[in-house]
């Protein structure tokens, strides 16, 4: 998928989830996963460094994002983002590295493994994809959480002002 219709086919999606500043990636993965009807589940873990800092396992009925629990907040978000990028651009794993990542992750059942996206390095055109959506999402975030006022904390209030706010959106 080339970078305009990437672009494109997040802030379609962030648009349709509802999501508001400040971003919140627990959040966005709790509404992506309703959205797609698929729970995500993110789950901290000390991966060994160096190596790999997040493995995204699609399951039968959910998806499982491992990240780097050894690492700032910020790094952990951007990780689950990366990992929400394949998500939404639907990588699929190949299989070559079975044994490495059986190593990495030995609570894992061979069969988790063998569904899971396995990745490395940025030199295949996919990683580069999870990369340009992770950057994607964190650069609107950005933006719109400088020009976007915050919402009243009242529910009474907040309404009257989601409905009469200028909407920024995911512009």
């Amino acid at each position: 998928m080339n970078e305009r219709a990437l672009r494109r086919r997040c802030r379609s999606i962030l648009r349709e989830l509802g999501i508001t500043p400040p971003l919140r990636v627990p959040e966005l993965c709790r509404l992506l996963g309703e959205h797609r009807g698929r729970p995500i589940r993110l789950i901290p873990y000390s991966l060994p460094v160096p190596g790999p800092y997040g493995l995204w396992i699609a399951g039968s009925h959910a998806d499982y994002v491992f990240h780097q629990k050894e690492t700032s907040q910020a790094h952990q978000d951007h990780i689950v983002l990366h990992e929400v990028g394949h998500i939404l651009a639907d990588h699929r794993g190949d299989g070559d590295d079975d044994a490495v990542w059986q190593d990495l992750l030995p609570d894992l059942s061979a069969e988790a493994v063998n569904r899971a996206l396995r990745r490395t390095s940025y030199g295949e055109a996919r990683e580069r994809e999870a990369e340009l959506v992770a950057t994607i999402i964190l650069e609107w975030a950005s933006v719109l959480d400088r020009i976007t006022p915050r919402a009243p904390g009242d529910v009474s209030a907040r309404r009257v002002h989601t409905a009469l706010a200028d909407r920024q959106g995911w512009l």
